[in-house]
């Protein structure tokens, strides 16, 4: 069965009705401005080499191209056939901290990018190296909260990265440990999968007992990897209009990229501590998770179509080509021809 992948295309079909009123009308004015001149039948042998048939063979020549190139941008396909893939990866839930402090500088430039966009940029390019995997988002500050269940889909996990904001939870503050708890009760109900938990934070935790949330998560045979971003030397945290955030005493608030803290949950955590600044940040996360066997996360069924476009294009190049070589005017050959008298013998 024949099936059209973008069938919106035949739309375009309209212009044929258009192109032929056109000669119509082109044909018409013609005759109308040879008639200004004199007889038709007195003109016509004035202009011997001018074919009556052959514009209408061109015009139906350029009207069987026009249809096949439009059957070609709706991408003809047929012959569907089912096919089983099975799926193998891991499971990673990533969080990500938005607290107040991630609006900060990520390096010792107080108006550079902020930890946030860097963390994002970092966690965009981390899926693109997924592969088969499936991936989770959770954002935190003093709370944690799921913002896309586990998936395979990056498109939609993408999406959702672009849309974080330290305005995405209210209770201010840093619980890794209830993001790390968030996110074991995140994974899937597949007990053959292996799980990881990527953390993406400056480290400044201030609610919980993050070091025995990771260690608790190493136990239940999930990895637990950190990915610092940050200043260590200290940044301001902006106020909005230029201005920096104060304390009650009116001094400025600086906040710094706690690596030991990072380094502590990590190794709790049987995973690495990779400084989000380094070059080769994305590919060292990479490498950890490439150490977990990859196990058969699902399968999937599709039905793959044959694709039929190359006949129609090779039929409108075709047509086209003979376009070319019917020219408007009558072939020299045939003049000497007679198809409709008998002679006189």
């Amino acid at each position: 069965m024949l099936s059209f992948a973008y069938p919106e295309f035949f739309y375009l079909l309209l212009l044929v009705p258009v192109i032929v009123a056109l000669y119509i009308f082109a044909r018409s004015s013609r005759v109308r401005n040879l008639k200004r001149f004199g007889r038709i039948d007195v003109l016509s042998a004035l202009m011997p080499d001018v074919s009556k048939y052959k514009p209408g063979i061109k015009l139906v020549l350029q009207l069987i191209a026009v249809v096949l190139i439009v059957i070609v941008l709706a991408r003809p396909r047929a012959g569907a056939v089912e096919k089983t893939v099975q799926v193998r990866g891991i499971e990673v839930m990533v969080a990500l901290d938005v607290s107040n402090s991630m609006n900060a500088s990520s390096n010792d430039d107080p108006k550079s990018v902020s930890r946030l966009q860097r963390a994002k940029l970092l966690l965009g390019r981390l899926i693109d190296t997924f592969g088969e995997d499936k991936v989770g988002l959770i954002v935190f500050a003093g709370n944690a909260y799921t913002q896309l269940p586990i998936t395979a889909d990056f498109t939609s996990a993408k999406m959702f990265i672009n849309s974080i904001s330290t305005d995405m939870v209210s209770a201010q503050g840093t619980a890794i440990g209830s993001a790390i708890k968030l996110a074991m009760n995140s994974f899937s109900g597949n007990e053959n999968s292996q799980k990881a938990i990527i953390i993406i934070t400056d480290g400044e935790n201030f609610e919980d007992d993050a070091v025995a949330a990771a260690k608790n998560a190493a136990d239940s045979g999930i990895q637990v990897n950190v990915v610092g971003v940050g200043s260590t030397k200290g940044s301001p945290i902006p106020a909005g209009n230029g201005t920096w955030m104060k304390d009650m005493q009116g001094n400025v608030v600086t906040t710094y990229l706690n690596e030991e803290t990072a380094q502590q949950i990590a190794k709790a955590g049987g995973g690495v501590y990779v400084n989000g600044t380094a070059g080769d940040a994305v590919s060292r996360v990479s490498k950890e998770l490439d150490k977990l066997a990859k196990s058969d996360l699902q399968k999937v069924v599709y039905s793959q179509n044959s694709e039929q476009f190359p006949i129609f294009a090779w039929l409108a190049l075709v047509f086209l080509v003979g376009d070319l070589f019917v020219l408007e005017r009558k072939n020299s050959w045939l003049r000497k021809i007679n198809f409709f008298t008998k002679e006189n013998k």
